[in-house]
């Protein structure tokens, strides 16, 4: 028996089933695709394939369906993602290229990433840990106020506002600020964010002994500016694709819209799943490989984006999903993603 032939009929049982809904028989396969050879090799061929545990018969006399391994199997198969046409990748990039900030950037992905592939959206903002300075500006915005503002290489902007104490106009009080935003965009600028306070201690001892309190007070804004406030946070779209799809779940969608409203267990799943999707690479967890008991009936593609893989993208949707649009719509949104973010 050819694996090759073997492995062809598995991948018409999957795209049929995709395409379908309905199980798959011998006899379809014939129709549908040119697999030149018998039914009887073809019969054979799917008894191989459900002892292998890779289709299934849902109910007797029924045609065959994928399981969680035979998707696996076909995922695995997928030499190349078939790229997405000239048309859909401009129309992505110029989508993207609208957003004002980063929040819009977020809101506008999950929205276009849904829409694209028609299941539900997720995308984990970056992340501080992975995320370097890129610029911190201190300015002064009236009397004896200052505002210190950090941005990040991902577009984040963080602002805070000290008093300073005194004023801050005059020669004096201009040159003051010019040395702080001097001196501490030289300790911070490309460093990760965890590294800046433990960098930024030591510059105090090169402050005027009478200037020291000022450059603390900008010193403990920007500290307190790096704190993670909106890094453990995922935003999600297209949740009524799923209901769309309710036939595709065994017994109930409840679990799976449960696990999707719980935020930390997306996070720890796209975590998990990051170390796979290394590369320009997406990582795929299909079913009953899900950790959580509530997504096993759910599959879940993602992406890495950003410089230094700073966050992850990817939908959830049913096992009985078109993976390698999906995977291509992901990966393709994820690498705009990333230019946007690297501008």
């Amino acid at each position: 028996m050819s694996q090759e032939r073997k492995l062809q009929v598995l991948r018409a049982i999957v795209e049929d089933y995709v395409k379908t809904s309905e199980p798959v028989g011998s006899r379809a396969l014939l129709e549908r695709h040119d697999l030149g050879v018998s039914a009887a090799t073809v019969r054979n061929d799917m008894a191989a394939l459900e002892d292998e545990g890779l289709i299934t018969a849902p109910h007797t006399s029924a045609g065959r369906v994928p399981t969680d391994a035979g998707y696996r199997v076909f995922v695995d198969r997928l030499s190349t993602i078939k790229p997405l046409s000239r048309a859909e990748r401009a129309a992505i990039r110029k989508f993207l290229e609208g957003a004002v900030d980063l929040d819009d950037v977020v809101n506008r992905t999950v929205r276009l990433l849904a829409s694209l592939t028609n299941q539900v959206a997720v995308m984990q903002y970056p992340s501080l840990t992975r995320s370097t300075v890129r610029h911190v500006e201190v300015v002064p915005i009236g009397g004896t106020r200052l505002m210190v503002v950090l941005i990040v290489n991902t577009g984040r902007v963080e602002q805070r506002v000290v008093d300073a104490g005194r004023e801050m106009t005059g020669l004096d009080g201009e040159q003051l600020v010019r040395d702080l935003r001097t001196l501490v965009n030289s300790r911070a600028v490309g460093h990760y964010l965890a590294d800046v306070p433990s960098l930024l201690a030591p510059a105090l001892q090169e402050v005027a002994p009478a200037d020291r309190e000022i450059a603390q007070l900008v010193i403990h804004a920007l500290e307190d500016a790096l704190v993670e406030q909106i890094e453990e946070r995922v935003v999600l779209a297209g949740t009524a694709n799923l209901a769309r799809a309710r036939a595709d779940f065994p017994l109930s969608i409840g679990p799976v819209l449960e696990a999707l409203e719980e935020h930390v267990v997306l996070l720890k799943l796209m975590g998990s799943m990051a170390a796979l999707a290394k590369d320009n690479a997406v990582a795929v967890s299909i079913g009953s490989e899900n950790p959580h008991e509530a997504l096993r009936s759910a599959s879940m593609v993602t992406a890495n984006y950003g410089p230094s893989g700073v966050g992850g993208l990817g939908v959830v949707g049913p096992t009985r999903m078109d993976y390698p649009t999906t995977m291509a719509s992901v990966r393709a949104v994820a690498h705009y993603v990333s230019q946007l973010l690297d501008n």
